[in-house]
């Protein structure tokens, strides 16, 4: 993996990203001596090279269960409970897979979110198949994972049989207490840890994403391997210049001084949208409190550049882009030539899509450039378990740093409880009397 920031440097004032290593190291100080604020959540800053090879093994034989006795496998979980193993199971998947036959059981999303029909017609199409669970939800109680599993064991559990539903319903949960935990332990399902001291948008690399990616056929081992030889790099000792997730953090911190607020993170593989979506949230979530932060968003190009890409041109220029770059493909097609050549593409004929499409994304970036948009480039050889978990390590030690070089606590979401309380108290929900008078007085 690579990072490329000189067309960002030109628009920050000279040595702008030099004049932010101290803080960088004193960043990095704070979470290897573990000083920051939310100490209590760095369990993701060695967790790759703490991955044993037992561990992978037994995530495997749990992943062989699942696949041997099921046609699809839902992963009940909301937030960094699935957007993780979601991003890594689309990038790695044929896109057309599920007009393909398949050994492998299809893996299905739910828990995060509360449409009725959305839930009825995820139950529509499991009647129909033979499905496991996979359960993730640290406390048990999380409002829209909780209902999912209510109806997908009572679904499970009629259809199989108990004894059955057993072996096919695994839950992720705390090692302890909760609600889930409790009904794990009472059915004798197979469980596995969150470990309590790694939170939900960090926990790409425990049993919360590699299960599911394990499930989905994709060699865990290889991902767990290009999160270590990046955490390997990105180690205190670099210099700022050799550590990317320490230039990252420097850069996006520069040009947020100068005043642009909104990053937009860019793709040309369309296997990437969800790659989009996981870091909005990592980033959202741990940057966006005590009013300050940059704001996440993305785009898919160059369908986005149909739409957006009008605004990313010309629109108020307060953003700046985060370019990933995939060098290789993993296929090979060319243009086509054409007798008629009515669409006047024969100029194109014998060239592989991939270099058009690469002409597209330096095309894009030079006008935008121009246009004032400063440009991060994010390269990785190609789209495979190894360079997913550069990735993933990469953004990961890269929030943390720049989190603390924000003023933030990056490992809170106190922002997040604020629509709990007042859906909770909507619905009446025991011990919310008093928020429920309040909110009905306002509604008046």
């Amino acid at each position: 993996m690579k990072i490329n920031i000189s067309k960002a440097q030109q628009f920050v004032a000279a040595g702008a990203v030099e004049a932010l290593e101290p803080q960088v190291k004193a960043a990095q100080k704070a979470l290897e001596e573990g000083t920051c604020a939310g100490n209590d959540f760095l369990g993701w800053l060695h967790l790759p090279s703490s991955i044993t090879p037992e561990f992978i093994k037994e995530i495997n034989e749990t992943a062989k269960v699942l696949q041997q006795n099921c046609d699809a496998v839902v992963v009940a979980g909301i937030g960094g409970s699935y957007l993780g193993a979601r991003m890594v199971i689309d990038a790695l998947s044929n896109t057309f897979g599920w007009l393909q036959p398949s050994k492998m059981p299809r893996i299905l999303f739910a828990g995060n979110n509360i449409g009725e029909d959305y839930l009825s017609e995820l139950i529509g199409y499991l009647k129909t198949v033979k499905f496991g669970v996979i359960n993730i939800s640290k406390s048990g109680t999380t409002t829209e994972t909780a209902i999912t599993f209510r109806l997908l064991k009572k679904m499970c559990e009629e259809q199989m049989g108990k004894d059955i539903a057993k072996k096919v319903i695994v839950a992720i949960t705390d090692a302890k207490k909760g609600a889930a935990r409790t009904t794990a332990d009472k059915e004798g399902y197979k469980s596995f840890v969150i470990p309590d001291n790694v939170g939900g948008r960090f926990s790409v690399l425990t049993p919360v994403g590699l299960l599911p990616i394990a499930v989905a056929g994709f060699d865990i081992e290889a991902l767990v391997k290009g999160a270590q030889d990046m955490e390997k790099q990105c180690d205190i000792s670099a210099p700022l210049a050799d550590n990317p997730a320490a230039v990252y953090a420097a850069i996006r911190n520069a040009i947020y001084q100068s005043g642009k607020k909104i990053e937009i993170m860019a793709n040309y593989q369309p296997k990437l949208h969800n790659l989009g979506e996981w870091w909005k949230q990592l980033y959202g979530e741990s940057e966006g409190k005590d009013g300050k932060g940059i704001f996440p968003a993305s785009v898919d190009l160059t369908t986005d550049l149909h739409s957006m890409g009008q605004w990313i041109q010309d629109g108020e220029r307060t953003i700046f882009e985060t370019v990933i770059s995939v060098e290789k493909p993993n296929t090979s097609l060319q243009v086509p030539s054409d007798q008629e050549n009515l669409d006047g593409l024969n100029f194109l004929a014998g060239k592989r899509i991939d270099e058009v499409n690469k002409m597209a994304e330096l095309g894009t970036q030079l006008a935008h450039v121009d246009g004032g948009v400063p440009n991060i480039k994010i390269s990785i050889e190609k789209l495979d378990e190894y360079n997913i978990g550069q990735l993933i390590y990469f953004f990961e030690k890269g929030c943390g740093i720049s989190g603390l070089i924000l003023g933030v606590n990056p490992f809170n979401q106190p922002g997040v409880e604020a629509y709990k309380k007042n859906m909770f108290a909507l619905l009446n929900k025991p011990g919310y009397e008093a928020e429920s008078k309040a909110i009905q007085e306002r509604l008046k």
